[in-house]
């Protein structure tokens, strides 16, 4: 007969609701300063409740985007982009990074290309303000940049393509005749995470042809 004795089976402290756990650990993060500190040693402390953000009031704003007139009423903190996509229904330009990073959110202020994430709406008043939505989406009406991004397949997931779009437009009022090198300076500041990059650059140097030649300005 063996002398061995089965081993005692060890008690976990949380199958019988107390001692420390999980959920407890979790709650403890959200209270106070030092909240993983606390929540070691204190792990019945609980959530603190959520406190009403403070800000400052909404105040009167006129917009004019793509040739029309708007008349806002928003907080002075409130992005040219959420201002776009939240208040105005432009969603054209996406929201991805919202650091002025990626590019997907190109707007063109002025004739220039902007990270709408970054421009306060405020800061756009009495500025001609325009989106991915200006332009045509008659297929027999496109815009050079629309148009050869098609027979360059310079897309393919899409989500950055309307900021592409925007930002070679602007590039192309300011140089309508660039060398590839130049074309990809340009557009430097926006990013494809589906690599697209050839595509797009050579989409720009057709269109770049013909606006020069007139045919489509």
């Amino acid at each position: 007969m063996s002398s061995k004795k089965t081993p005692e089976r060890q008690e976990n402290p949380n199958e019988h609701g107390s001692g420390f756990s999980r959920r407890t650990f979790l709650q403890g993060v959200g209270v106070g300063s030092g909240a993983v500190g606390s929540a070691v040693l204190t792990p019945q402390a609980t959530a603190a409740p959520p406190s009403e953000a403070v800000g400052p009031g909404a105040v009167p704003m006129t917009l004019r985007v793509n040739g029309k007139t708007h008349q806002v009423s928003l907080e002075p903190r409130v992005t040219l982009l959420d201002a776009l996509r939240n208040h105005l229904d432009y969603t054209g330009a996406k929201k991805v990074c919202d650091r002025a990073t990626c590019g997907a959110c190109t707007t063109i202020v002025d004739g220039n290309a902007v990270y709408s994430c970054t421009m306060l709406a405020i800061e756009a008043q009495g500025r001609n303000i325009e989106t991915v939505e200006s332009i045509s989406t008659d297929d027999a009406r496109m815009h050079p940049v629309q148009k050869y991004f098609v027979e360059n397949d310079a897309q393919q997931c899409g989500f950055c393509t309307p900021g592409f779009v925007m930002a070679c437009k602007s590039f192309l009022e300011k140089n309508s005749n660039p060398t590839r090198e130049q074309v990809e300076q340009g557009l430097s500041g926006n990013i494809c995470r589906c690599g697209t990059y050839v595509g797009v650059r050579q989409a720009v140097l057709d269109a770049a042809r013909e606006v020069k030649g007139g045919r489509r300005a």
